[in-house]
Formats: structure tokens, sequence, C-alpha cells
């Protein structure tokens, strides 16, 4: 699972996803869950658009409105969808099955790796080789108020080379989904969920690239 990436600026929106970035807005250098980061959208047209939406389908302040009065709500993050069951989870079904599927463009992801030692984990980046950004791909949803939120799809990485490197010993291993540059077009206009199911795939180890990359003590998340 991705809980914290490293969101594309707005140069490489344009330069890379031919999309002008939302208007007078900004964002942070990393994402972490409730962050506002930029996705791709396409209406049926392909009309596309970049909208800034909150990392995680249900943004834990909906989750705290939800609450019956004078109860403590049970918290559950949401930043990532299982591709296995996201049409059956309540919290990505209503998305899937009306083909609400956006782009998150990064570049990099981050991962706990625990090679070094079983007990105390190593924050590594993960990118894409030879590419300024890659795409990963998502669900968006809008909410009353005008708010987006946005969740990442992943896979079953047991047997990925690199991806099952990460996560703590005797966890499942498990990957977001990076759409392939030319088949972005076809993900964000894919309607059909058995066909949006043959885009769900790991992406070749051989292409991508890891590395030590702690949090240094300024640029820890506030």
């Amino acid at each position: 699972m991705c809980t914290n990436y490293r969101p594309t600026q707005r140069q490489l929106l344009r330069d890379v996803f031919g999309i002008e970035p939302p208007p007078d807005l900004d964002w942070k250098p990393e994402t972490y869950r409730d962050y506002a980061a930029p996705i791709v959208r396409a209406d049926a047209d392909d009309r596309r658009d970049s909208v800034l939406a909150s990392f995680g389908m249900v943004p834990r302040a909906r989750i705290l409105d939800r609450a019956p009065a004078g109860t403590r709500p049970k918290d559950f993050d949401t930043m990532n969808a299982r591709a296995e069951t996201v049409g059956e989870k309540r919290s990505f079904s209503a998305a899937w099955k009306a083909g609400q599927l956006c782009l998150v463009p990064a570049t990099a992801v981050y991962e706990p790796n625990y090679e070094a030692d079983p007990t105390k984990s190593t924050r590594y980046r993960i990118w894409v080789q030879d590419e300024p950004a890659f795409a990963i791909a998502g669900l968006w949803r809008s909410w009353p108020d005008g708010l987006h939120s946005f969740t990442m799809l992943t896979l079953n990485a047991d047997n990925h080379l690199l991806m099952r490197r990460m996560h703590a010993p005797g966890k499942e291993k498990r990957s977001v989904v990076v759409v392939p540059r030319e088949e972005r077009g076809s993900w964000l206009t894919c309607r059909d969920t058995e066909v949006a199911r043959s885009f769900l795939r790991l992406y070749p180890a051989e292409l991508m690239a890891t590395e030590p990359d702690p949090v240094a003590p300024r640029a820890k998340r506030a």
C-alpha cells in the first residue's frame, strides 16, 4: 500500500500529462493522508482536467461528521483501494461502478523497508526509470461542498521482484498500479468495469528503481 508519495508539480503536469494545473492553488511537495494533491480526470468526450483532491477516498473530517453525537467514531483509512475487492467495498464501489477513474501524477512513492533491520523500517523511495513522472491508477469522488477526494488502486505484489522487498516481514506485499504512458487515455475514458480491470496489473520491476530515502527531521510531516 502507499500512504505517502511525491506529487507532480506544475510544469511536469503540463509537459508530461498535457494538462493545465489547478489555477491559483498550491500543494505540498509530499502527500500524506488528507493532503491535497492534483489528479487528472476525463469526461466521456476525453476532455481532461486537473483538480486538487484530498488523499483518501473518505477524508477524516467526513468520518467524524458521520458519527452520532457524543460518540467517538472508528477511524479507517481509504488511501488505497484493493483492486481485488474495489467493486464490493462501500467506500469505493460507487465510484468504481460509475467509471470515476483518474490518474494520480507522481514522481515517487514511499514505502517502508525492513531489510536492514526486521524490527525497524527505513523509508525507501520508488520511481519509474527514465520517466520524469508517472501515473498511478486511482478513483475519485466529489462531496456536496465541492471537495474532491481520491484513492490509489493496489494489487498483491508478493511475487514482484521490487515491491516484495517492502513492508514488514510476514505482511502481505502490495503495490500501486502504474498506468503506462500509452494506456493513460484509455484508462481515463474507460466506463466498463470489466475492461477497467484489464489495466490493473503490476508494472515491470526492471523498469522501476528504489533507494533509501529517510525523512529528514525538518521535513517530517507536520
